[in-house]
């Protein structure tokens, strides 16, 4: 009987300093910016100074849920915001999992759709499951009472009409994607999707846009994405790119490296670095990498 006890009580006390840990590492007032590591594709996820989950993108398989249980408690099933960034397979194929393990309570994209099944069949998933869809353009954004603003850059309307006159993506060889702005004091990130040089130097003009901390960059490292100007304007402290490890495309392209290591910007890799966590308390960032 004793020995039942000790073992009860033992359990108890791994139990208890478990939640105690998960709850200093999730409940800091940081702000924790994951690039998960997913394959070729993208998949962000925001665990907020508020403590609210966001997501950006979800890339093409379930490798999401793995990025997703190691930065949540385990007793949060929630996510406030799932983010699309654009119709493209690799940024919307692991959403179907996050829907059936956590409850979504907001969708937002941009107005863009995709023909393929699979893309018909998630938005019908998200449609039944998620009670709060939306649209969103350059200009929209929300902010948290602690001070994390969450701004939307681009696509304008004007710019998807031009790109994609009748919604749908790939008509031609530019199209829009959702360029996003996470500042939280004087920390920020800009989140690209897979923007193109055009549409990104659009956005940053527009909203007089200089100095961040952190560049994702567009399109997993293609040549289209960036440019020299882009970086000498944004003058980053460290870029990311979300990409494949060996993929059939060539990402990163060597001429988009190139122009980041001429430009001298510390660059990390999903392929080669792993999970990239970007930690903020508004002032100052650090860096985990997990291989």
């Amino acid at each position: 009987m004793k020995r039942i006890v000790a073992i009860g009580l033992t359990l108890v006390i791994s139990l208890v300093g478990f939640i105690f840990y998960d709850y200093s590492r999730f409940y800091d007032g940081r702000l924790h910016l994951v690039f998960c590591n997913v394959g070729q594709g993208d998949a962000i996820f925001l665990r907020t100074p508020g403590e609210r989950n966001i997501l950006i993108d979800a890339g093409p398989n379930d490798k999401v849920v793995s990025c997703l249980t190691r930065h949540t408690p385990f007793w949060d099933r929630k996510i406030s915001l799932v983010l699309l960034t654009h119709p493209h397979a690799d940024h919307f194929m692991g959403l179907s999992e996050i829907l059936k393990r956590y409850d979504v309570l907001s969708f937002a994209t941009e107005k863009l759709e995709n023909k393929t099944l699979g893309y018909k069949v998630l938005m019908k998933e998200v449609s039944d499951k998620v009670p709060k869809h939306s649209y969103v353009y350059a200009g929209d954004s929300f902010r948290e009472e602690n001070g994390l603003r969450f701004a939307i850059l681009a696509p304008t309307s004007s710019f998807l009409l031009k790109t994609s006159p009748n919604n749908m993506i790939g008509e031609n060889s530019e199209f829009g994607s959702l360029i996003t702005l996470v500042s939280y004091g004087s920390f920020k990130a800009l989140l690209t999707g897979d923007s193109q040089k055009e549409e990104l130097m659009d956005a940053i003009s527009s909203f007089k846009l200089t100095s961040v901390g952190i560049l994702q960059v567009p399109h997993h490292g293609s040549k289209t994405g960036i440019s020299k100007e882009i970086l000498e304007t944004l003058n980053p402290g460290t870029a990311v790119i979300s990409v494949g490890l060996n993929n059939r495309y060539g990402h990163p392209n060597p001429y988009t490296l190139s122009l980041l290591k001429d430009s001298g910007v510390k660059t990390l890799r999903t392929d080669i670095n792993g999970e990239i966590e970007v930690i903020s308390d508004g002032k100052t960032f650090g860096i985990r990498e997990s291989n």
